[in-house]
């Protein structure tokens, strides 16, 4: 095990032999790291947090930590971090509350870059990418594959569906659906994205499937329940759809429009 001699780890911590540990990090007694993950100088993990295996953490990273709610009482809540995470420098990831279902939770394979902020009870999915000062509040949902770019804030409680992606700089104050690109305070839609889909091997006729739904929701002068209507209803000839109507089942703070 590649521990630096001035790296403090509490008694109780479970850490697998093959972790790389940097000068003066410190790692709390209840937590649980996986495989070849490497943790970087002055890096502070703690309370009831489990990572899983081959994350690059970078220095100055702070994770587990106590909640910024003022209902938190130190409840053994926790913070899960998936395989193959990059987190960059000055990042935060806060434990979940009792409140909002004791849990944070970070996918595989994001990539999360410098000054990141993910508050209690955010659940990210996979493939995500964050850029610097990205900052999710309390009870926030991304699905796999969104782009969150720089400075953008996302309101608590707000959902942003898979492959969604924000410009730099918006503010999210409702949800984002799937598929969809976001822009300025307060975000408002501004097409899908097309060239992130057909990177990731999306057909051009479901594409364009896509493109047919996000003109429904946005294009065609459609109620929201409309819009739904019509969508849920494509939703049977293509897969890729679903993604809206499970979307809209979800929804509680209202679709960007």
């Amino acid at each position: 095990m590649a521990i630096h001699p001035t790296a403090i780890i509490a008694e109780g911590a479970q850490i697998d032999p093959s972790v790389t540990i940097g000068p003066y990090a410190v790692i709390g007694e209840h937590v649980c790291i996986g495989a070849d993950t490497t943790v970087g100088a002055h890096a502070v993990i703690e309370g009831h947090t489990t990572i899983g295996r081959d994350n690059r953490i970078f220095q100055f990273v702070s994770l587990g930590a106590a909640p910024q709610d003022k209902k938190y009482a130190g409840e053994p809540t926790r913070l899960e971090i998936g395989d193959g995470n990059t987190i960059r420098e000055f990042c935060t990831f806060n434990l979940g509350t009792a409140q909002g279902g004791g849990l944070t939770r970070l996918g595989h394979d994001n990539w999360v870059m410098a000054y990141v902020h993910i508050a209690h009870d955010c659940i990210v999915g996979d493939h995500c990418i964050l850029a610097n000062n990205a900052t999710l509040a309390g009870h926030i949902t991304l699905g796999d594959y969104v782009f969150l770019g720089g400075l953008t804030a996302v309101h608590q409680f707000c959902i942003v569906g898979a492959h969604a992606m924000t410009a730099g700089g918006s503010i999210v104050v409702q949800d984002i659906p799937p598929y969809v690109t976001a822009a300025g305070n307060h975000a408002s839609p501004a097409g899908i994205n097309s060239e992130g889909l057909r990177r990731r091997g999306f057909s051009t006729e479901t594409i364009a499937k896509i493109k047919q739904a996000y003109r429904q929701l946005y294009r065609q002068n459609l109620s929201l329940e409309e819009a739904k209507t019509a969508i849920t209803e494509s939703a049977n000839d293509c897969d890729a759809l679903g993604l809206f109507v499970d979307f809209f089942a979800r929804s509680k703070r209202g679709v960007i429009r």
